[in-house]
């Protein structure tokens, strides 16, 4: 099958100097800063600001929709509506992108603080405070709680997940009691803001009892 030069892109990570580009056949094509596969923007830092940017966008166009509809709902739809089209935004592939920037993470706070002050009709409380009332968590907490899970079942051997290639089993005869071995890395840029450093560091914390 041919390589079709209108449907391929190039992102080029690190350290360049120029442009970079790619011929395909007789097309060139020339590389992109961010692009959409499969539902999620990636960007060539692997930062995924972008994305995070895009989900807030649509969450915050239907909490939009919900605030215009509030006065005629009862709390029990407001809370379903809210939880299907504005909570339900940042559930899509949140082990690829849950890594962003702290500016990102308090652009989702804000929106999911803002998104409970309209369901629960309080404009008091602080956002700690709404998370209890909600019985949830933040979204970057229900991210990690799905990361965790997905490292049980890697842990018990009850997925097939792609993860595995990326987490190391520590071995039976090793003298660590810690499940995963934790890969070395120096700084935030170099690894330590990744799946395969923070995901093996927060199992290997938990409590055993969890």
């Amino acid at each position: 099958m041919k390589m079709n030069a209108d449907k391929c892109h190039l992102l080029v990570s690190g350290y360049k100097h120029e442009t970079m580009f790619a011929n395909i056949g007789e097309n060139k094509i020339f590389e992109n800063r961010n692009v959409k596969l499969l539902g999620v923007t990636i960007d060539n830092e692997l930062k995924f600001d972008s994305h995070v940017s895009e989900l807030c966008n649509k969450a915050n166009r239907k909490l939009s929709c919900l605030i215009r509809m509030s006065s005629y709902l009862s709390f029990h739809k407001k809370r379903i509506i809210f939880k299907s089209f504005v909570e339900s935004q940042f559930k899509y592939s949140p082990l690829i992108w849950m890594f962003h920037s702290r500016k990102s993470n308090s652009k989702i706070n804000k929106l999911h603080e803002r998104a409970l002050r309209i369901v629960y009709n309080d404009y008091q409380s602080t956002f700690d405070e709404l998370l209890e009332k909600d019985g949830s968590f933040t979204i970057h907490h229900q991210n990690i709680h799905r990361l965790m899970i997905e490292i049980f079942s890697i842990k018990h051997e009850l997925t097939e997940s792609p993860l595995k290639q990326l987490l190391s089993l520590n071995n039976r005869h090793s003298y660590s009691n810690a499940d995963f071995t934790i890969p070395s890395v120096n700084t935030v840029l170099k690894g330590k803001n990744s799946l395969r450093y923070l995901g093996p560091l927060l199992w290997n914390s938990m409590p055993i009892e969890i």
